[in-house]
């Protein structure tokens, strides 16, 4: 029979290993707040710099035209001169900087793609500010996602912490990264939890690791840059119930928009990724030339695509308009992102969505004018029913509209958009467009002809 002393000290030492854990549990949620502070400090400056960039971008091609060719010139030269150096630092020192990097952040936290801190922090943030200054139809999130999550294992590496505590600091820092982004804590928790869910591993601390970090970069981002919304615009009252179920076609039509633009996303990757340099050097001045001659006839339609949902938004336009303006930015979102320079493409989706949503809004009043009130409460759903439909991550994207507009009240319509969208793209074979870009990544990796 064993004595009570020995199990006085087995129980002992089980207490003491649960006492253990908890503390080393606490320094994970302590080192989660300055993964988020750091995180969101640079997505800060990061904003800030964009901001200045896209005001110079705005000056320089608010005089460029008219007879003389230095006018044409200094717009097509800026452009082309930021994809050039964003396409150099990417190919010469970090080729998994390219693009949106959510991929790389998927494949990390599986252990099958590496996290090079040292170099992927400065090349993502200044080959970004190029890549994105120069006008293309690119996103910040992609970029400030990547950083955050690299800015989570530079903590871990630093600090000398297990390799336990990678994934929940490295997710940690990917959502203070989107949350940095679009002043959307909670969509960035979100995002984490539903679109990496493969990846991110679930416990209690991780979470709460994860709502640390968001919280902390989101409010480092308000103090720094302001707490207004990403996109101003009015705040819908709640459709009729009359009218419901127009989401759930509109929710349909974004199911094929998703399935098309993830189709067309690869198309893009594979053609510019089969080009030789010096094909590269030569799509990078036909890119500019394009970006260059729409920017300064079109400049609102040029950039990650603020300015676009901001004018239609506030303004009247006719159904021709609204047509050409969705298929020209679908086209040269694809573009931009097939060049392979560093960028998001939520921002690019988001305006996608709103144009749309806007479009489809104006033609169902004119049929059904009993039913709605107002056609913007679409292009509010559009930007949710675009994001369910590519990512296939409608809880993100529902969070995100209603995040960044303020419209609460359109919860409801937002929820039937959205799960109409990702259920019917997943039944047309649509798979989420950042499994698709991870699934690529590792067959390019694998390969033989990889050019790094």
């Amino acid at each position: 029979m064993k004595s009570p002393l020995i199990k006085h000290k087995r129980s002992w030492k089980s207490d003491q290993r649960f006492i253990d854990a908890d503390t080393k549990n606490f320094s994970l949620i302590l080192f989660a707040f300055v993964v988020g502070a750091i995180a969101g400090a640079l997505g800060s400056i990061f904003r800030l710099a964009l901001a200045y960039i896209d005001v110079f971008r705005n000056r320089l091609y608010a005089g460029a035209g008219g007879p003389e060719l230095g006018n044409w010139m200094a717009p097509f030269l800026f452009s082309v001169i930021g994809i050039s150096i964003a396409l150099f630092l990417v190919r010469k020192y970090a080729p998994e900087t390219s693009g949106s990097g959510v991929q790389e952040i998927e494949g990390a936290l599986d252990r099958i793609r590496p996290l090079r801190w040292k170099r992927v922090l400065p090349v993502k943030f200044f080959a970004s500010l190029f890549s994105l200054g120069s006008g293309l139809l690119l996103g910040r999130e992609g970029p400030t996602i990547q950083i955050g999550a690299n800015v989570g294992k530079m903590v871990k590496d630093v600090f000398k912490h297990p390799e336990s505590k990678t994934n929940p600091l490295v997710s940690a820092g990917a959502t203070a990264g989107l949350a940095s982004a679009f002043n959307a804590p909670l969509a960035g928790i979100i995002f984490v939890i539903e679109e990496m869910h493969g990846h991110f591993r679930y416990t209690f601390f991780s979470v709460a690791a994860i709502m640390v970090a968001s919280g902390t970069a989101d409010l480092v981002v308000r103090i720094i840059v302001g707490a207004d919304p990403v996109i101003k615009m009015m705040v819908f009252p709640s459709p009729p119930l009359s009218g419901i179920w127009l989401f759930v076609v509109l929710g349909f039509f974004f199911s094929l928009v998703g399935y098309v633009f993830n189709k067309l996303l690869i198309l893009s990757l594979d053609f510019f990724s089969d080009l030789s340099k010096i094909a590269m050097v030569f799509s990078a001045i036909v890119a500019g030339l394009v970006i260059a001659i729409v920017g300064i006839f079109y400049p609102k339609m040029i950039g990650g695509g603020y300015d676009t949902i901001r004018i239609v938004l506030d303004h009247s336009f006719t159904v021709q308009f609204l047509v050409i303006l969705f298929i020209s930015r679908l086209l040269l979102t694809v573009f931009s992102y097939g060049t392979g320079v560093p960028g998001g493409i939520f921002a690019p989706l988001l305006a996608l969505g709103v144009v749309f949503g806007m479009l489809f809004g104006i033609v169902m009043q004119y049929y059904f004018p009993g039913h709605i009130s107002y056609p913007g409460v679409f292009a509010v759903a559009g930007m949710a029913g675009i994001f369910a439909s590519t990512v296939r991550a409608p809880l993100t994207g529902l969070v995100l509209a209603v995040e960044m507009t303020s419209n609460f009240e359109l919860i409801l319509p937002l929820i039937i958009t959205t799960v109409t969208a990702s259920l019917v793209t997943a039944q047309l074979g649509n798979q989420p467009i950042y499994t698709t870009l991870l699934e690529r990544t590792k067959v390019l990796n694998d390969s033989p002809k990889r050019d790094v």
